[in-house]
């Protein structure tokens, strides 16, 4: 591996994050290049947490759009402080000054000061370069705002009519996930740097519990992603767990005081790792082969 690679996910390990040889280098890519990086897998497979990891590893502030079915760009770039202006009138009548003797232009133009404007993640991301900008479910979006992210993406500027035309001065750190609940526009994926993160392997998601919870035992956590591992692999799941269920999962067994799993503690704990009663039934029913001696 590269000494840039390795050094890299030295520092992402430094803040707890394990990625491995290809993510590591992905990612030093998508730095050197200054590219867009969009994550793709199943949830729970760390994407949101590699944009945490990466901005405390830079020491740059995390700048998140957590996107939805039904957002558009104002809500990720910018909009004006209504109340605020409001205020500003009245306190602009309250001096007398209402608007006549050729003051029209001038009032109006100060309704649109930059001190009524209040900057969403994308602009902020541009104002606070360098930054990270984590556009966090991408696939949860619609085409319109697809096609505003491949506009800001290949300038690292936008134009507010009011004010002018605002530019990062160093483009941010862009990390955009999806769960894939829907196909990507191929401009978007042709504009990034592109990596599938699936689920870890036993020995590295072992590492990874043992590295993020500390206070489970290692037996304790080479059991715990032993099932879930089997769980995963037996496809019939709703919702597969993910890292993220398989830490809440050891967290919620060492708290505990479990030592050694065992069907009866596991079945009574199955909250943390599977939310979907139906997935809760299959996984009961799997840990009693699993499990009972």
């Amino acid at each position: 591996m590269d000494d840039g690679v390795a050094a890299l996910a030295d520092r992402l390990r430094e803040v707890g994050y394990l990625a491995d040889d290809d993510l590591a280098t992905v990612v030093f890519l998508a730095l050197r290049m200054e590219r867009p990086l969009l994550l793709e897998g199943e949830p729970g497979t760390g994407k949101t947490a590699l944009a945490e990891a990466l901005a405390a590893t830079l020491g740059r502030p995390l700048i998140r759009v957590q996107c939805y079915e039904g957002i558009d760009s104002t809500q990720a770039l910018y909009d004006w402080d209504f109340p605020r202006q409001i205020l500003h009138l009245r306190a602009l009548e309250a001096l007398g000054r209402d608007g006549g003797d050729g003051e029209v232009a001038e009032l109006e133009k100060s309704l649109y000061d930059e001190r009524f404007l209040l900057a969403r993640p994308v602009l902020t991301a541009l104002q606070q370069s360098p930054s990270v900008l984590l556009v966090d479910e991408v696939d949860r979006a619609d085409d319109e705002f697809e096609a505003f992210l491949l506009e800001v993406l290949s300038t690292y500027r936008v134009t507010i009519p009011e004010l002018g035309t605002v530019a990062a001065a160093q483009p941010p750190t862009v990390v955009l996930t999806s769960n894939r609940t829907r196909e990507l526009h191929d401009a978007l994926k042709r504009r990034c740097l592109y990596h599938w993160i699936d689920h870890p392997g036993l020995e590295r998601e072992v590492a990874i519990l043992r590295e993020r919870a500390p206070e489970v035992s290692a037996e304790l956590a080479r059991q715990v992603v032993g099932v879930v591992q089997q769980l995963r692999a037996g496809g019939d799941l709703l919702k597969p767990p993910g890292v993220a269920e398989t830490l809440d999962w050891a967290r919620a067994l060492h708290h505990l005081g479990t030592a050694e799993l065992d069907a009866e503690t596991a079945a009574r704990t199955l909250g943390a790792l599977v939310k979907y009663r139906d997935d809760a039934e299959r996984v009961r029913a799997a840990l009693d082969r699993m499990l009972t001696p």
